[in-house]
């Protein structure tokens, strides 16, 4: 493609056609505008180009000297033409308005217009431009006519395609002319054979060229390993880099801890070929070994180079068949920590340029190395200390399903305190715990740890629920840390789907009906704990169907940047209830497709600050739609309030289990024996109340057991007390009104217990 030279006008020989020629039907060209008639042009005899010894004598001088007189009248200067012989030069007339074509000798041998076919050229402008390279013959065109329409000067560079399909590159300048008129009326010029300066020149363009694409793959390499988080993504991330100018035939990134090797990625080797020096000490001699000893890169240029200069390890080396390669050392802090493996096919000395690009390039890649094995240590870090304190498991509880999930913020050690967790109760029950210690760093993962621990304990003991938040929150008191935590505490009675829920600053549960519905359920708040050592907390109890979830959670589930809490739970509730694949159908459990579901709207990960922690039960019913018929109370020594509380829940669960002509005599005997055990002893007791049915029995026959425990070795003693006694009676009430009693031994204490027996409901 022909191209505008740096003076103004220069342009390709005279073979372009021009604005202003006369109106021959050669020319294609047509002639200036004058204002007045233009006489009619004779017709022009065409020849061949000639050589003329003195064709430009008068011609050209004006061109040479810039319009001032010639050296010596009309005559060509002494010095002209040897000037022009000795750099190649020729010259050129083009008679615009006779459309003929003249040269000297050295004119017409660069046009390659000596061995021309005269046939084939009759030295007009159009016969001239069929000599032109298609690409460069419509901008020569349009060079000369606006230089003969502004009767000015032109220039280019242009591809002549010789007879034989040989192409030469060629520049000509020249300028326009006028007649007394002021009619374009010759063009005269200088051409000279360019295809050195050309080759040069496209040289100079391609080295340009190569610079801004090196220049350009830097960027692009510095923001590809920016964003390389693990030491995987930095192997992958280097290992397909595409080296402008030099694609290389093998990649290897190794780290170094302790003088041993570890290969991170390889590209362009045949699998197991580097498995010689994975995971290895490499020997003072080899190539990687020096450029780490002395924090320079080491270039090796052909095999036999590095045969003489690491014999020790040639062999090994020689086998993948490269035959030039680039150790560079990857130092990030002062510290050598890896080094970068560039090997090509064949025998090459890499330029300064080339081993300058190579030497950044390891520097890029030693920083994103050295940060990504930061990030990876402290995600195994924190992914150390989840595993240590969060449940490695959720136990299993018959009748309920249990679903799960962690999800760590965006940003940080990725730990903080949030935490779960499902504790198996006596009786079958089981307890949902969901908190938040305030903070977000490894000293809220640790009081985290140390509340969880302690909370699910005191669950674990059978304390009601009220008794286990107080508890916990005078346990994080004690401690001592300036924390707090927020937290909210399910006992799930597993017999009848009944929730009894405490809440402790924290969001209140949310319920999936049967319906479909979801629903946030309110439950009594009080103090986060560890605030006031002193707080009691209220029981909301809420009954399940059987099939129905609840649902725990964090707020960094309901809040992020940009959302507030209510919009969060909204969103939250419409996730909830939408609908579930049937559980026959779907290759998981519907309760784990919905924690993903649940999980995957959090917040992205960019943007969510807190860590977030799920916990969702769904109530399965009892097994064969029959209640497991039991119920199950811890008494604290000092908590005399919880024995009314029991006696409650004992004439429900009798009224709910069909032997409602139990409940009086029940409750009477049970007051008795908790009572009992409370004021003679100085530790808690254990209530316990199951319904056994004889279905084989005539009329449905069911028997009523209950057993209270305690810690104390003074067995009872029956006695008779006098008429102004005010104790001793309990025991003679149990032997009248039960069917059968007695007192067993246990490890520690003792188990006192009577059974009911009569007809159970239908």
């Amino acid at each position: 493609m022909p191209t505008e030279p740096e003076s103004p006008g220069p342009a390709l020989p005279p073979g372009a056609s021009t604005a202003a020629q006369p109106a021959t039907p050669s020319a294609g060209i047509p002639a200036p505008a004058t204002g007045r008639a233009q006489p009619p042009a004779r017709p022009v005899r065409r020849h061949p180009l000639r050589a003329a010894p003195g064709l430009a004598a008068h011609r050209l001088a004006p061109v040479l000297s810039g319009g001032l007189p010639p050296a010596s009248g009309d005559s060509m200067p002494d010095w002209l033409e040897p000037a022009m012989a000795a750099n190649g030069i020729g010259s050129f007339d083009w008679d615009i308005r006779r459309d003929v074509l003249e040269g000297d000798q050295r004119a017409c041998a660069i046009m390659g217009l000596d061995a021309v076919d005269k046939v084939r050229f009759d030295c007009t402008a159009s016969s001239f431009l069929t000599l032109l390279h298609p690409e460069d013959a419509p901008v020569v065109r349009r060079r000369v006519e606006r230089a003969v329409a502004e009767l000015g000067q032109c220039g280019a560079y242009y591809r002549a395609v010789g007879p034989n399909g040989t192409m030469r590159a060629v520049r000509f300048r020249g300028r326009v002319l006028a007649d007394a008129f002021g009619r374009a009326s010759r063009m005269v010029g200088f051409v000279w054979d360019a295809t050195v300066e050309l080759h040069k020149r496209d040289r100079a363009d391609r080295l340009a060229l190569l610079r801004e694409e090196r220049s350009r793959f830097i960027k692009e390499a510095a923001r590809a390993l920016s964003e390389a988080v693990t030491v995987r993504d930095v192997a992958r991330v280097f290992t397909e880099l595409p080296l402008p100018g030099l694609p290389p035939d093998g990649l290897v990134l190794a780290a170094f801890e302790a003088g041993r090797a570890q290969i991170l990625g390889a590209s362009g080797y045949r699998p197991g070929s580097l498995s010689i020096w994975d995971r290895t000490l490499l020997p003072a001699g080899h190539p990687a070994a020096e450029a780490l000893r002395h924090r320079a890169p080491v270039f090796i240029s052909t095999r036999e180079e590095y045969r003489e200069g690491y014999p020790e390890v040639w062999e090994p080396t020689s086998r993948n068949g490269r035959g030039s390669w680039a150790y560079l050392p990857l130092v990030a802090s002062g510290r050598a920590i890896g080094v970068c493996v560039v090997s090509f096919d064949d025998e090459r000395e890499l330029d300064a340029d080339e081993r300058t690009l190579l030497t950044t390039l390891g520097g890029l890649v030693a920083q994103s190395l050295a940060r990504a094995r930061l990030h990876d240590a402290e995600h195994e870090l924190a992914a150390g200390l989840q595993r240590v304190m969060l449940p490695r498991t959720v136990p299993s509880v018959p009748g309920v399903t249990t679903a799960v999930r962690y999800l760590a913020a965006g940003s940080g050690l990725q730990i903080g305190g949030d935490w779960y967790d499902v504790v198996p109760l006596p009786g079958g029950h089981v307890g949902l715990v969901i908190g938040d210690v305030q903070g977000h760093d490894v000293h809220a993962a640790g009081i985290m740890g140390q509340l969880r621990i302690a909370l699910r304990a005191y669950a674990a003991e059978g304390h009601p629920p009220a008794a286990v938040m107080a508890r916990a929150s005078r346990f994080l008191a004690d401690l001592d840390t300036d924390h707090f935590a927020t937290c909210t505490y399910a006992e799930v009675n597993v017999d009848y789907g009944v929730v009894y829920a405490v809440r402790a600053g924290h969001l209140d549960p949310v319920v999936r009906r049967s319906d479909g519905t979801a629903t946030t359920v309110p439950v009594a708040g009080g103090l986060p704990l560890g605030i006031d050592p002193d707080q009691e907390y209220r029981v909301t109890r809420f009954s399940l169907d059987p099939g129905e979830t609840v649902l725990l959670c964090t707020d960094g589930l309901v809040e992020a940047r940009g959302m507030d809490l209510d919009d969060g739970i909204a969103r939250l509730t419409r996730t909830l209830a939408e609908p579930l694949p049937p559980a026959g159908e779907a290759a998981r459990d519907p309760l784990e497709s919905l924690a993903d579901r649940i999980a995957s709207q959090a917040a992205d990960s960019s943007e969510r600050e807190d860590d977030i922690a799920l916990l969702l039960l769904r109530w399965d019913g009892p097994e064969g739609g029959l209640a497991a018929q039991q119920l199950r109370r811890r008494i604290g020594q000092a908590d005399l309030a919880r024995i009314s509380e029991v006696r409650a829940e004992l004439r429900d669960a009798l009224r709910r289990w069909g032997v409602a002509e139990f409940i009086d005599t029940a409750e009477l005997l049970s007051s008795e024996l908790v009572t009992n055990a409370i004021r003679h002893t100085d530790r808690d007791a254990m209530f316990t109340a199951r319904l056994y049915r004889e279905p084989d029995s005539a009329g449905g026959r069911a028997r009523l057991r209950v057993e209270v425990e305690d810690e104390s070795d003074l067995w009872p003693t029956r006695r008779t007390p006098g008429e102004q006694a005010s104790s001793g009676r309990g025991l003679m009430l149990v032997e009248a009104l039960a069917d059968a009693w007695g007192v067993e031994p246990r490890g520690s204490g003792k188990r006192m217990w009577f059974e009911l027996s009569g007809t159970a409901a239908a």
